[in-house]
């Protein structure tokens, strides 16, 4: 039933300015007594060894700003808990820099086969302002380096709407990222987040995005340039070669179940959400406690259950299946939703067939618009 897990690294080396995921400087004591602390957290969640997974993603922070040491330990762990020999996709975030040739073999050898490579823009001057350590000339490194030891299952994150970026250079960007005919893509706009140093600035009119408009006319060229280069999009965000699509994040948008292991990060199990402690001392001590580090449990009951697997599904190109929906809520799409299809067909946002309801090329930009359409009376049933 539960078929993936999400564990979250939180330390990096540096904080970007537009970050608030849940990290940590790295230190090497301190990382050492997460690892620590995790694994008590998985071995109260995981009661057999080797239990089977589809997918393990490693995400933060950055996984690979552990020293090669704790990586190694990390990903011993992890094969002691799941079994790593049958996972479909076993995927690591990595920044570029971070990937030694060492740090790469180690990966290689416990089973990874994807990397996700947080990139975000191929021009020096503005990861920079990013706050980012990493140069252009790291990612051919470490493209280089993944594909000679035998991972080619890359994925490289852009963004867009940065301060200061017009169309021609995110053009020049997304050029140059598509000359490594890599399998996937991702690529989000910039949210100016609270608690970010971006946000600060945006607060004291020191920081602004580009208009609107502009960021409209970079998605379209983002979705353009992708659909020219034979990669297309299966999500709001990504983008991949057939076959590529990322299996895990699939997980996420298909309202399949997951563990969540690590500081700030949230597992979905059924009828709950499970959402840990952020804080550093407070996380590891609660792991090292109970091995149950939670901060929050939601209750999912069926009216969440059903919202969130439209919300989550028009997210996809392909958009929600009126028959799995119909097999495992057992009532028909139309009869929770007919007016709230009909209107938002009529206004030309989304496609309704007798196969899916998904958003059309008009309706991506007012995805908000149609996904809150979906909220249910609490007497919905």
């Amino acid at each position: 039933m539960v078929s993936s897990v999400y564990i979250h690294i939180p330390f990096c080396e540096k904080i970007c300015h537009y970050c608030d995921f849940t990290k940590f400087f790295y230190d090497e004591k301190m990382a050492d007594d997460y690892l620590i602390a995790l694994e008590k957290e998985m071995k109260a969640y995981i009661h057999k060894p080797k239990k089977k997974m589809n997918t393990i993603f490693v995400g933060g922070g950055t996984p690979t700003a552990l020293n090669e040491k704790q990586l190694t330990k990390l990903v011993q762990m992890i094969a002691h808990y799941f079994d790593v020999a049958s996972v479909s996709e076993y995927s690591f975030e990595a920044n570029p820099g971070d990937l030694t040739n060492e740090k790469i073999n180690i990966l290689r050898a416990y089973g990874v086969n994807r990397i996700s490579m947080g990139v975000q823009v191929l021009d020096d001057e503005m990861l920079e302002q990013l706050g980012r350590l990493h140069r252009v000339k790291d990612v051919y490194e470490n493209v280089n380096g993944l594909v000679q030891a035998g991972i080619d299952n890359i994925s490289i994150d852009l963004m867009y709407s940065l301060p200061n970026q017009s169309i021609e250079g995110f053009n020049k960007t997304l050029k140059e990222a598509l000359q490594f005919n890599l399998p996937h893509y991702s690529a989000y706009s910039l949210q100016i987040e609270p608690k970010t140093i971006f946000y600060q600035r945006y607060m004291k009119g020191k920081l602004s995005k580009p208009p609107e408009e502009i960021e409209a006319d970079m998605y379209a060229l983002l979705r353009s340039e992708m659909r020219a280069n034979g990669i297309h999009q299966y999500e709001i965000s990504n983008f991949a070669k057939p076959g590529f699509e990322s299996q895990h994040n699939l997980v996420y948008w298909n309202n399949q179940y997951y563990f969540g292991f690590g500081a700030g990060a949230h597992g979905y199990l059924p009828g709950e959400r499970i959402i840990n402690i952020r804080p550093f001392p407070k996380y590891v001590e609660a792991a090292n406690d109970s091995g149950k580090p939670i901060l929050h449990i939601e209750q999912i009951g069926r009216k969440e259950q059903i919202e969130e697997e439209m919300f989550l599904g028009l997210r996809k190109s392909e958009g929600v299946s009126v028959s799995a929906f119909e097999k495992k809520y057992q009532i028909p799409l139309r009869d929770l939703y007919g007016e709230e299809l009909d209107t938002l067909k009529q206004k030309g946002w989304i496609d309704v067939n007798s196969s899916f309801v998904k958003l059309t090329e008009e309706g991506k930009p007012f995805g908000n618009e149609v996904f809150q359409s979906f909220l249910l009376d609490d007497n919905a049933f």
